[in-house]
């Protein structure tokens, strides 16, 4: 870890999320911390358009370098569904016309980009963590419909135009879950998922879109799966998985974030059970640029003022130090162009485009 940062570029590698449609003081007190590096909102944020917007501009009036993020992939994974948002297809969906008309699935993924992003960040949302990579097997409850495809050259074909689209609206990208959550049965939200096979087998089939789309992908989220012939350890807090896999041996420079850290997987290593701020640090000790906590700041917030405190102690006793690199990739996924209002938005060529080009295919509501 690079220590001595400068004192106006500290390493921020805290995501968090708030508690409600409008920011208490608590919200704001955390998010002024120089530890925390982003924002996550989930439905529970979600009142309407106008009500987004306002809470977005909050909190960059805050922090302009804030990164706001949201799981929003489309299918059932969609936090703001009413007040104009598309109801996007599933990803399966555009697999399955994929194997009626290819080009045609292309196209449609990628108006799906442009929609997701389009609308995001209309709103003052800066980054979907999308799309998953990971593969269909017909058994994963928490994947399923999330996949794109049992192919991983159909998967990477998809994710790369979505990641297109995304990035016409100025969005970047975070492929999700590294190496491959989609073979085990087990969801992650509540138990432990282990994956028996090899690093070959891994490399050859799941891993493949990471490999494949190395140079085009701005992010990724490893699984919290254990790999036991590769790693003892969940891949999100494995350095075998995150720097000698991903980043040596397939060469990905652009930024890791971790799974949720409350989720049942989220913080089991070497068969203990670690506080929040240890499982953080865990993390970005094996390779991560930054580490999520989420729903944590609904009823008193302890736990992320447990978080925020345990890392400021472990700065000043010198167990942690920050690293400029990590801090370079967060800032990298901050949009660089002006967002279009929505009215502006709804206006667009290309967005009109690709509403039109889902509605063909029945792909969008």
């Amino acid at each position: 870890m690079t220590a001595g940062l400068a004192e106006d570029r500290p390493h921020a590698p805290l995501i968090i999320d708030v508690a409600g449609t409008a920011l208490t003081d608590a919200d704001r007190r955390r998010l002024a911390d120089p530890l925390v590096g982003g924002v996550i909102h989930f439905a529970r944020n979600w009142q309407d358009r106008a009500q987004m917007t306002a809470l977005n501009a909050e909190i960059k009036s805050i922090r302009p370098d804030l990164l706001i993020c949201v799981d929003h992939e489309g299918g059932r994974v969609q936090r703001f569904r009413t007040d104009g948002f598309t109801h996007l297809p599933t990803m399966r969906a555009l697999g399955e016309l994929w194997m009626r008309d290819a080009m045609r699935a292309t196209q449609a993924a990628t108006a799906v980009g442009q929609v997701l992003a389009g609308e995001l960040r209309a709103c003052g949302v800066d980054f979907s963590f999308a799309p998953v990579l990971d593969l269909d097997y017909g058994g994963s409850s928490v994947i399923g419909t999330r996949s794109f495809h049992r192919d991983p050259r159909v998967v990477a074909l998809l994710a790369k135009s979505v990641m297109h689209g995304m990035l016409q609206m100025g969005m970047r990208n975070c492929g999700k879950h590294f190496p491959g959550h989609g073979f085990v049965h087990a969801d992650s939200h509540v138990e432990i998922p282990v994956d028996k096979r090899g690093l070959k087998a891994i490399l050859a089939d799941d891993a493949k879109p990471y490999d494949w789309l190395s140079g085009s992908l701005a992010a990724v989220m490893p699984a919290h799966v254990i790999y036991p012939k590769v790693d003892k350890r969940p891949a999100g807090f494995s350095a075998k998985w995150l720097k000698e896999t991903l980043r040596q041996r397939i060469g990905f420079e652009g930024a890791v974030f971790s799974d949720d850290l409350s989720m049942e997987a989220g913080r089991y290593i070497d068969g203990e059970l670690l506080s929040f701020a240890d499982a953080a640090l865990a993390a970005l000790e094996a390779g991560c640029d930054m580490a999520l906590l989420c729903n944590q700041s609904v009823g008193d917030g302890a736990p992320l003022d447990g978080l925020l405190q345990g890392f400021a102690d472990a700065r000043d006793s010198g167990r942690w130090a920050g690293n400029l690199d990590s801090e370079a990739r967060r800032r990298a996924l901050l949009p660089d162009t002006a967002a279009l209002p929505w009215a502006a938005l709804a206006g667009s060529a290309p967005y009109c485009s690709a509403r039109r080009t889902l509605s063909r295919d029945r792909l969008a509501e």
